[in-house]
């Protein structure tokens, strides 16, 4: 089945308006951001293009950049910002919607409906497309996205469980992971729950009881949804069951130094199969993935997090070249052959339904068979939130982020 849409689609883009001669094939240039098996996976699909398909059609990719997002950014920020020293801009590159707004409005991007007419950007899920469009355009075309869950270290909870009866359904709202948090401490002096962003926390529980985070450009630090969860998240800290730390969630899952954590899915690898203990000995453990938290009583909302590509305006050839290209890299085979190794989701409803369906290509890393299916039932069973796109967003997160771990980790003054 997926060969067959892949061969449908792709014969889509040979029709007799292509400005592309297989004779003097067009070369367009990409960057991107991805490391490791993504690196891996992007590297062995180009290829994969350039010998096959783009051979048939005249396309030759080739990956001028792959960078960290930091220097990417830097790199897209010199060309916003007309630097003489900034680098050719690439036909297509890695972006964020807050990014490609920019590039938009100087009017340096294609509108990618151009290629993609409805009936094409009805086979991909609707939320990923809507991200990536500005008005009426197409200015970011998905290709890995990803959101949040709830990673549970199975075997620590189960010893946990058996001592005092507290099971993984208390884990579904926030109110029960305080209070699993602190009867864990209780039990054995750990800490059991920690979030990668204390930010997307608020934001995403403002949505799900329709008392909004961030209005207006401005976060709403006195809604009643806010001061609640505060209340209860600084109890549950200052009683030693949740874990202020700085860096990422996956270093204390590591460790044994917390049981519970909510992050992005696209972290699902750096969580491993095993804990270090502080005294060198090590544990072989299995994760549970859960999807994400809600305020009791609340609507089923997680974010909606990832990125796509953007392409430049430039000749019609390069715009269609690299129309062509993203089309055959997000249909169902490549993307599954793509994403099987990361926590990132496919982008594409065929191929959400493998995964629903069960005949999805064999995955060989556990963790993420389990997280792919934890994450297809929340695209079936919740919303999605895509926080708001403005120039002071970035700042106010880091400074939120900052601000929050600096009061609940105080020591409580004297009356």
């Amino acid at each position: 089945a997926l060969l067959t849409i892949g061969a449908v689609l792709l014969t889509g883009c040979q029709d007799t308006k292509s400005p592309l001669n297989p004779k003097y094939p067009t070369t367009i240039t990409m960057w991107h951001n991805y490391g490791g098996e993504m690196q891996t996976s992007m590297t062995v699909l180009v290829d994969s293009f350039n010998a096959g398909a783009g051979k048939e059609k005249g396309i030759i990719v080739r990956v001028d950049a792959v960078s960290s997002s930091a220097e990417l950014t830097k790199n897209l920020d010199m060309i916003l910002d007309e630097n003489p020293a900034a680098p050719e801009m690439p036909n297509i590159a890695i972006s964020y919607p807050k990014t490609a707004v920019k590039f938009a409005e100087k009017g340096l991007l294609c509108d990618l409906t151009s290629y993609f007419t409805q009936d094409k950007t009805d086979l991909y899920a609707d939320e990923f497309i809507s991200e990536g469009k500005i008005g009426d355009a197409l200015y970011v075309f998905p290709v890995a996205k990803s959101t949040e869950v709830l990673f549970v270290n199975q075997t620590l909870f189960e010893r946990f469980s058996a001592a005092t009866g507290v099971n993984l359904e208390s884990l579904s709202t926030f109110e029960g992971i305080c209070d699993t948090s602190i009867k864990y401490y209780e039990w054995c002096g750990k800490s059991f729950f920690t979030a990668d962003s204390w930010f997307n926390l608020f934001s995403v529980a403002g949505q799900q009881t329709s008392d909004s985070f961030i209005i207006d450009e401005a976060l709403q630090t006195e809604s009643h949804t806010y001061k609640k969860l505060y209340a209860m998240l600084a109890d549950a800290v200052s009683k030693g069951g949740i874990k202020i730390y700085d860096g990422y969630s996956s270093d204390l899952a590591k460790t044994g130094d917390i049981v519970c954590s909510l992050g992005s899915t696209a972290g699902i690898l750096y969580y491993g199969d095993s804990i270090t203990y502080s005294d060198n000995t090590t544990e072989r453990v299995e994760y549970t993935v859960l999807p994400y938290p809600t305020v009791n009583g609340g609507e089923k909302i997680a974010l909606q997090r990832g990125n796509g590509m953007m392409v430049k305006k430039s000749t019609e050839a390069e715009e269609y070249a690299s129309a062509v290209f993203l089309e055959w890299l997000t249909q169902p085979e490549q993307n599954m052959q793509f994403i099987r190794n990361t926590g990132y989701l496919p982008v594409t409803k065929e191929a959400f339904s493998t995964i629903v369906d069960g005949t999805m290509p064999e995955i060989e890393n556990d963790n993420i068979g389990k997280l792919l299916t934890t994450a297809v039932g929340m695209v079936r069973d919740y919303k999605f939130y895509i926080p708001p796109v403005y120039d002071d967003f970035d700042f106010q997160s880091k400074t939120f982020e900052a601000d929050f771990k600096a009061a609940v980790s105080a020591p409580a003054k004297a009356e």
